[in-house]
């Protein structure tokens, strides 16, 4: 399958490393393709398997797309990648809507009454928009390991079939438990929990932590 996305932070590119593992061509948009993280990301791997592009070159390649930027930028990365790029396509949102103007810890700019998901399932009407990955810090998103076995992957959008297939085709391989929760409208509870993930980095120093839901 061939994977878009947008974003070269670390959070993309350890997601793409993950993608290129289960054997995905894996595709990274940003607004300066040729920079030297993204020339050292594609060193590691089968030049076949990865390349890099502008956001739109990135959304018109991936079969689904994964939205991975900073908040603070989604929109106008969305803008520039054309939501026609978008239309009829799994986009996996992983953005949290953190405010960082008042200092370290951040704050929500969203919540409540809206969230990132829906604004980013707004932005792309003719998408199927999933919120996942954002509840976790980067370095365990793939293959996380943990004493208390999978930890659980909260995750919501609109359609069910998407849903289904994130949860299966992705999630389960990459070592979680998936938990889906509803329309995207539960990104509004999602984000918060991804804040929640962050105190709890502040205040250990260590991010070597997720979520898990127990059930009997």
């Amino acid at each position: 399958m061939k994977i878009g996305i947008l974003g070269s932070g670390d959070v993309g590119r350890k997601l793409a490393d993950g993608f290129v593992e289960l054997g995905h061509q894996v595709k990274i948009g940003s607004r300066d393709p040729n920079q030297s993280k993204l020339t050292e990301w594609m060193g590691k791997h089968d030049k076949e398997k990865v390349s890099s592009g502008t956001f739109a070159d990135t959304a018109s390649f991936g079969e689904l797309v994964v939205l991975a930027t900073l908040w603070t930028g989604t929109a106008d990365a969305i803008q520039l990648a054309e939501s026609r790029n978008f239309a009829k396509k799994i986009v996996i949102d992983v953005t949290n809507p953190l405010d960082f103007s008042k200092g370290m810890p951040p704050r929500l700019a969203l919540g409540h009454t809206d969230s990132a998901g829906e604004t980013v399932q707004r932005m792309l009407p003719d998408s199927n928009v999933v919120k996942a990955f954002n509840i976790v810090g980067n370095p365990q998103m793939i293959h996380p390991d943990f004493p208390g076995g999978k930890p659980t992957m909260f995750i919501c959008g609109n359609d069910e079939g998407a849903k289904k297939f994130v949860g299966e085709d992705i999630l389960s391989k990459f070592g979680w438990e998936t938990i889906d929760i509803g329309g995207i409208e539960g990104s509004r509870l999602l984000e918060p929990i991804a804040l929640l993930w962050i105190l709890h980095y502040f205040r250990t120093g260590n991010g070597n932590h997720a979520f898990k839901l127990l059930q009997k």
